[in-house]
């Protein structure tokens, strides 16, 4: 990821929805060294932030709802949350929750792409996002998975006016040239049962080293690591409670 802070326009935020916040915790603080702390506020529903330092870098929460998914989630900073909610309904998409204020942190929404790809919106009050992108623990690329690319394409510059560098293989996103994702089109490789979504991927030192450790600490393998011809070392991981989300060697995307 190019971006080192967060832009209007450009992912912000990483947070994930399990079904054993406590195990999830212990699981991510192995693996990326992070220090969560949970906010201890009832109306806030035992929303954790984990933090590198004293730079916040992910959210871990409870699933609030029966139907919501085990799953990270991705947000991208908006200058008007409210606003891009309507401009979301108008390209095709569909917004599921908010927009609506969280304390004086910013005001939030869910939305669904029209493929039916999860995203979030963050319009920052008091907190902005991430603290710190592309080091060791913190989140470095987001990447799409879809059946319908061209459409994908035609939503998201609607929406957050993204750049896109065009690939036959792997098309990246942009803000202003600045690349921040990718998106991958989903084929007959990957079962129908498996929606579109948005995968976070987070740097670490070792690639190798991360996943030996999630294995040995519960998770799964999903995709050995790999190193991507004139590209990154990167390896696809899922946590005991079956979120998925990606690793790749710090320094390979700057």
């Amino acid at each position: 990821m190019k971006l080192d802070a967060p832009v209007t326009g450009g992912p912000c935020w990483a947070e994930l929805a399990t079904s054993d916040p406590e195990a999830a915790q212990r699981f991510y603080a192995r693996l990326f060294g992070w220090r969560c702390a949970t906010d201890p506020r009832q109306e806030a529903g035992g929303y954790t932030v984990a933090h590198l330092g004293d730079a916040a870098v992910a959210a871990l929460a409870p699933l609030y709802q029966e139907p919501q998914p085990v799953a990270w989630n991705v947000s991208f900073a908006v200058a008007d949350a409210d606003a891009t909610a309507l401009l979301v309904e108008e390209a095709g998409g569909r917004v599921l929750l908010g927009p609506m204020d969280v304390f004086d942190l910013g005001r939030f929404a869910v939305a669904l792409d029209p493929g039916g790809a999860a995203f979030q919106l963050w319009q920052a009050g008091e907190f902005p996002g991430a603290g710190v992108f592309n080091a060791p623990g913190s989140l470095g690329w987001v990447e799409l998975l879809t059946r319908d690319p061209a459409r994908a394409e035609r939503f998201y510059t609607t929406v957050f006016g993204w750049t896109v560098r065009p690939s036959e293989h792997y098309p990246q996103w942009g803000v202003g040239g600045a690349d921040f994702g990718g998106m991958i089109t989903m084929d007959d490789k990957f079962p129908h049962e498996v929606p579109p979504h948005w995968l976070p991927y987070f740097a670490v030192a070792d690639v190798d080293a991360c996943a030996a450790t999630a294995a040995g600490a519960g998770g799964t393998v999903l995709m050995a690591p790999t190193s991507v011809p004139e590209g990154p070392r990167i390896a696809v991981l899922r946590d005991p409670q079956a979120a998925v989300f990606g690793v790749y060697r710090a320094g390979d995307h700057d």
